[in-house]
């Protein structure tokens, strides 16, 4: 990938100057778009390469994902959206909708997202006479608010299990809420409010049927995406501060050299931990995570390893983080050094859903299995 390594370049050189809120990254999404990376994810077949659709491709979309992460944060968390929806599209929709959708990838440079996040007021969708839907209620985090082109706003539908639609952005009306957004980092996400109360759906907007989105091992293998994105910024953060001692004249520090050496051992880790993960996805099925009209077996299997992934990762950039802040002291944490800013970017991006549930489906599938410790997991990660 290498555009993706220019791109994260320029992503690094342009990220203080969009780092405010209701920032979006439109010229590095411009850029992404002439390299043809927003249809990277699609099937070779509609034009893309596979990357996140194609278990055989899943370590070059691993290092996709870290490198937009390295240049940008809030760059690799919309790239991933994309990328997670596209997914999404091509797993659980009928081949009408993967062509319209691959073509407003591919052609109209349309970008995608998952937009599920919701308070009190979530979305709900009911059946209308003229055999459409209509959506009443509001999704918060909505990263890319006025720029994501055709975002996932899943929702029950009658009360039942929820139902993946796809809403065209520019063909309806809605009302997005600012102020709702403000952070301390991930600024340039712009992952407004917005309600979508009066949006009406043809039949054809909706994906898969109701229930799919939290099928597994679809749902939880995702998750090594957004691990990637954060490796990323954990590598970001370990090339400034070695960059600041650098400059300053402190590599001969022995208390420096301490710490950049965990720091190299964290991050090092982290991409062995990708590594392997790419590794169980190929070796699972030759779609990511499957195909849903049959589901291989040991599904099980693959989600605790993912939820490891996902784990070890959010552990090893805390400790990056904190590394970074003893080694640099308060004088790096000022501008123009970058180190604060991704601080705050990563701090914020960590903070994903149910991570204590996460980290039990370890523990319940490692209690579950009479396998010794050496062949508790697939044979994937030896070969």
């Amino acid at each position: 990938m290498v555009r993706g390594a220019e791109i994260a370049g320029f992503c690094a050189a342009n990220a203080a100057a969009i780092d405010h809120n209701g920032a979006f990254p439109v010229k590095e999404f411009a850029l992404l778009a002439d390299a043809g990376l927003l249809a990277a994810p699609l099937k070779p077949e509609f034009g893309g390469l596979g990357l996140g659709i194609d278990a055989n491709v899943t370590g070059a979309m691993l290092m996709l994902l870290k490198q937009m992460g390295r240049g940008n944060l809030a760059v690799g968390r919309l790239y991933e959206g994309h990328v997670n929806a596209l997914q999404l599209i091509q797993t659980f929709g009928t081949r009408e909708q993967i062509e319209r959708y691959a073509e407003d990838a591919r052609d109209r440079h349309k970008i995608f997202g998952v937009w599920n996040a919701e308070a009190e007021d979530g979305v709900n969708m009911s059946p209308l006479e003229n055999g459409r839907y209509r959506l009443e209620g509001s999704k918060t985090f909505c990263s890319g608010s006025g720029f994501v082109d055709r975002p996932f706003v899943n929702g029950p539908l009658l009360d039942g299990p929820w139902q993946m639609c796809v809403v065209p952005m520019e063909a309806v009306a809605t009302v997005s809420d600012p102020s709702w957004w403000q952070p301390s980092g991930m600024k340039a996400t712009a992952s407004f409010k917005v309600n979508f109360s009066g949006v009406e759906l043809e039949a054809s907007a909706l994906i898969g049927k109701p229930g799919d989105y939290f099928r597994q091992p679809w749902l939880t293998t995702g998750v090594i995406r957004f691990a990637a994105v954060q490796l990323g910024g954990a590598e970001a953060l370990f090339d400034a501060t070695r960059q600041y001692l650098r400059d300053l004249n402190r590599t001969t520090d022995p208390y420096q050299q301490e710490r950049l050496g965990r720091m190299a051992i964290a991050i090092e880790s982290g991409n062995l931990w990708l590594r392997s993960a790419a590794a169980f996805v190929k070796a699972y099925a030759p779609l990511f995570a499957g195909d849903p009209n049959q589901p291989p077996d040991q599904a099980d299997q693959l989600v605790a390893y993912a939820n490891m992934v996902r784990t070890t990762i959010e552990q090893i950039c805390m400790d990056v983080m904190q590394l970074c802040e003893r080694s640099v002291g308060t004088r790096g944490l000022l501008p123009p050094y970058p180190m604060e800013r991704i601080i705050r970017d990563l701090t914020l991006y960590l903070r994903q859903p149910v991570f204590d549930a996460a980290l039990a489906t370890v523990g319940q599938y490692a209690l579950a299995q009479s396998h010794p410790a050496h062949s508790l997991w697939f044979d994937a990660a030896d070969g």
